[in-house]
């Protein structure tokens, strides 16, 4: 009697490990950026290859979003923001606390993050 118990049971087993093995093969959801972070994306809805920036200071942007950036997400507590070099002078862009943008021109400009103006003017 113990003989037909092993074999189903252990069959069971089996069926259950694999019947789990394709959830924990999903697609990888986009990961909401680190408490304090403001993160950065290559494509828009924040998918793609990201980035991100925790304040304070400055930062160059990795060379993969040079001028790529196409969406970002902050959730961070303060402002930061974005800082374009131009040749003889800078601009920023405000990031608001809590702020995302799905579809962002201004990443088109993006060099830098940083938790001041810099001195930037506004662009």
């Amino acid at each position: 009697m113990f003989r037909r118990l092993a074999l189903p049971a252990a069959l069971l087993a089996a069926v259950c490990a694999l019947g789990a093995a394709p959830a924990t093969a999903a697609p990888a959801v986009p990961t909401a950026p680190a408490a304090g972070s403001v993160c950065f994306w290559t494509g828009a809805g924040q998918h793609g290859t990201s980035w991100c920036y925790t304040p304070p200071g400055y930062t160059d942007v990795p060379e993969f979003l040079h001028d790529k950036a196409a969406s970002f997400r902050s959730d961070a507590d303060t402002a930061v923001y974005a800082i374009d070099w131009a040749r003889d002078t800078c601009y920023h862009r405000l990031i608001r606390a809590h702020d995302l943008a799905d579809n962002w021109a201004w990443g088109a400009r993006l060099d830098g993050v940083s938790d001041t103006t810099m001195g930037c003017e506004v662009g």
